[in-house]
């Protein structure tokens, strides 16, 4: 056996070094080299006999390459099939992140259980074979397909895939997995680079899909060397508020499809439920009109979602206003505020501003502007927007209206839902069909004549 050798990694890159570093000459980061101890004689990593082995590969022209369609595998989630881009690749490998208790083992042993005609094995390094059954118990099910087995090396886990032969593979978690070509712990930089290799190799040879679930660092980042995630396939965020019983599914990385897709949970009794309408829990279910509150048009990927934006605007206090925002970024928030002093004349310096965006969730799309800054001055004047109003437009830094992509569909959701009025830019306005959809379309093109609609 060969003697071991220390060697520091990076764990943002995986840069390799003989001694420490203070930064990184790969990725440029300061502090991030850690010690590990390894081996130089790696055995060969894993492969599923000889017909698995990857053919020797020998360059073609682009026109000689064949292509077909690949047919992919549905989960039974059709919140988990969105994300995906229509259901699982074979042989891709998937990564899913998330807070400590956020649901992730029960997502994927949900999906485990879920999934017809495909013979599923179950790996924990973190819970017991019974504990499993437990949370399966509580889950609605009536596969006959699903084998679980609690095991932490890749050698091991290996040999129960050649007994079972599956269809997928769930590993929980991957920082729990070693490997004894690695002398280092698990979850260390090396560690989890090199059980991530092998489950790529695996899953490449095979034709098997592989999803991985991963832990998150304090920073919220997935914990492990960054290489990981340049590894797989696919990388999913698995997210939600404690205090809300809903959960979010996000694509932050995807080869096989789109990185804009939403999936939405709710946390139950018996497991996760499957929210096909946003809007039921994104919209706050008010008895009387109340100041500050308007509704705005998002799109999450190809579905609109409405959502309630929450403004409070109150003197100062103490002398230096606050500016706070939950959901929305804080410097557009500044710069709509600047934009609503300098060129509306509104006072807000010596105020504070509370921004919240009802239901835990975080939206980027600039079509929410508008609501925001109605939201801002209805909390100001203290006068709330009417009832069964929702907005779609994107402000400028010089009080325009701007328009926004695919508000056909906006408007169309908008009126599936029982909206009767919509704010929506006037050059948005020239291509659309207003006979198409029952509801008033009213076309603005300056921020003055929305306050004017609104407050007057």
């Amino acid at each position: 056996m060969a003697k071991p050798k220390s060697y520091y990694y990076c764990r943002e890159c995986g840069y390799q070094s003989s001694s420490w570093l203070g930064k990184c000459p790969e990725c440029g980061q300061w502090n991030t080299f850690e010690q590990e101890v390894v081996h130089n004689d790696k055995p060969a990593r894993y492969t599923q006999g000889r017909a698995a082995e990857i053919p020797v590969s020998q360059p073609k022209l682009i026109q000689q390459v064949a292509y077909s369609e690949t047919r992919r595998i549905s989960t039974g989630c059709n919140e988990f099939d969105r994300v995906l881009g229509g259901g699982i690749v074979p042989g891709s490998l998937i990564l899913i992140g998330g807070e400590p208790g956020i649901g992730k083992s029960t997502l994927l042993l949900q999906m485990a259980l879920s999934i017809a005609g495909c013979k599923v094995l179950y790996v924990s390094g973190e819970e017991s074979e019974q504990q499993i059954k437990m949370r399966a118990d509580r889950i609605e099910h009536n596969s006959q397909q699903c084998y679980v087995v609690s095991e932490t090396s890749t050698q091991r886990i290996f040999e129960h895939i050649n007994a079972v032969k599956p269809d997928i593979l769930v590993v929980d978690s991957i920082q729990t997995i070693s490997t004894e070509v690695i002398d280092s712990s698990a979850g260390s930089i090396s560690q989890i680079r090199e059980c991530t290799t092998e489950f790529q190799h695996y899953a490449k040879t095979t034709g098997v899909p592989v999803l991985l679930i991963g832990h998150i660092t304090k920073d919220g980042t997935l914990a492990g060397p960054k290489v990981m995630e340049h590894i797989v396939d696919a990388v999913l965020q698995f997210e939600g508020d404690r205090n809300y019983g809903y959960r979010l599914l996000r694509a932050l990385k995807n080869r096989f499809g789109s990185t804009s897709e939403l999936g939405i949970f709710e946390m139950v009794a018996s497991g996760l439920r499957e929210v096909p309408n946003p809007s039921e829990f994104l919209l706050g279910q008010r008895d009387e009109l109340l100041s500050g509150a308007a509704v705005a048009a998002t799109l999450e990927g190809a579905r609109p979602m409405f959502i309630e934006v929450q403004s409070l605007v109150s003197s100062a206090v103490y002398g230096t206003p606050q500016r706070n925002a939950n959901g929305f970024d804080m410097r557009r928030l500044s710069m709509l505020l600047a934009v609503l002093e300098k060129r509306c004349g509104f006072k807000l310096g010596a105020k504070d501003v509370f921004l919240n965006i009802a239901g835990g969730i975080r939206v980027s799309d600039p079509a929410i502007d508008l609501a925001v800054a109605c939201a801002i001055l209805s909390s100001n004047v203290d006068i709330p927007i009417p009832a069964g109003v929702c907005m779609a437009a994107e402000l400028g830094l010089s009080g325009e209206v701007r328009p926004v992509s695919r508000v056909e569909q906006r408007i169309a959701e908008a009126a599936r839902l029982g909206f009767d009025k919509m704010f929506v830019s006037k050059y948005n306005s020239r291509t659309l069909d207003r006979s198409r959809f029952a509801i008033e379309i009213v076309e603005i093109s300056v921020i003055e004549q929305a306050f004017r609609a609104l407050f007057t």
